[in-house]
């Protein structure tokens, strides 16, 4: 019993700028190091470290649209919309995302200063001109050559409405009730799974998503951006309160799947999803 019965994909989700807003395309191209443009821009402080929304949770409020040959378009309240281009190859400034050194491509000046000014603080806004090089997978849970991009640590996260579903009646249940039930955003997906039992994605190791390979490695652990409202950027306790009673394994709080490719192809709404293993 693998828990799928019709299983099929509900939504599929693209974030330009890591910690941005991002778009809800009806296919994506998949990539080795995830979805084609999800994530392939970052911004970093003035040290270097990658800035999210961990640090800065008004970046919930920012969105980014993708634009033909990579650039994007970024918007945010009290700013005027700004278009950015794809940097020219030039030196790379070394970057440090969540302890791994990665080098990346700076964006024009005047990125940096709508960047800055929407969050008060100096940040550069940062491009991976190349993904197939810049930075491995976990070499705990990597194969050879398997690469990734400014996503926090596989090329895509899965995740189901089941489990959402779960997880909402335990937060019902608890103490903080009234902040539920929390939306599917709260956990910024690239893909959503419709028609599992709760929690199948737990026990998955390899599935078909249309006529896409993925393995997956291990289940993704939350952090506290999963608290941050995506609509006002208000910070509350769910869902790690409920995580944490329910949810935890070796140390981490779990919710959704992380997968890299075997392979390439498109991925669809609607596309059936399989487990293989």
């Amino acid at each position: 019993m693998d828990g799928m019965g019709n299983a099929e994909v509900e939504s599929i989700h693209v974030h330009p700028v890591k910690a941005f807003r991002g778009v809800s395309p009806r296919e994506a191209v998949v990539e080795p190091w995830g979805l084609a443009g999800d994530r392939r821009w970052t911004l970093i402080d003035d040290g270097g470290k990658v800035v999210t929304q961990r640090e800065q949770p008004r970046l919930a409020l920012a969105a980014a649209e993708p634009l033909a040959g990579g650039g994007v378009r970024l918007s945010a309240p009290g700013l005027e919309p700004l278009t950015v281009e794809v940097p020219r190859p030039a030196e790379t400034v070394p970057m440090n995302v969540f302890g791994t050194k990665v080098e990346g491509v700076p964006a024009a000046a005047d990125a940096h200063a709508w960047c800055s000014a929407f969050l008060g603080a100096g940040v550069r806004l940062v491009h991976m001109d190349d993904p197939a090089t810049r930075r491995p997978v976990d070499p705990a849970y990597a194969l050879p050559g398997e690469t990734v991009s400014f996503a926090d640590g596989y090329p895509l996260l899965v995740t189901t409405l089941a489990s959402l579903d779960a997880l909402n009646s335990l937060i019902a249940e608890g103490p903080h009730a009234h902040e539920g039930p929390l939306p599917m955003n709260r956990f910024r997906p690239n893909v959503v799974v419709a028609g599992t039992e709760p929690w199948a994605e737990d026990h998955w190791t390899r599935i078909a998503i249309g006529e896409v390979v993925f393995r997956a490695p291990k289940p993704s652990g939350r952090c506290v951006v999963t608290t941050t409202d995506q609509a006002t950027a208000v910070r509350g306790r769910e869902p790690l309160h409920t995580l944490a009673r329910h949810r935890r394994r070796d140390g981490r709080l779990l919710f959704g799947q992380n997968l890299v490719p075997l392979s390439p192809g498109t991925v669809r709404v609607g596309d059936p999803v399989r487990v293989l293993a």
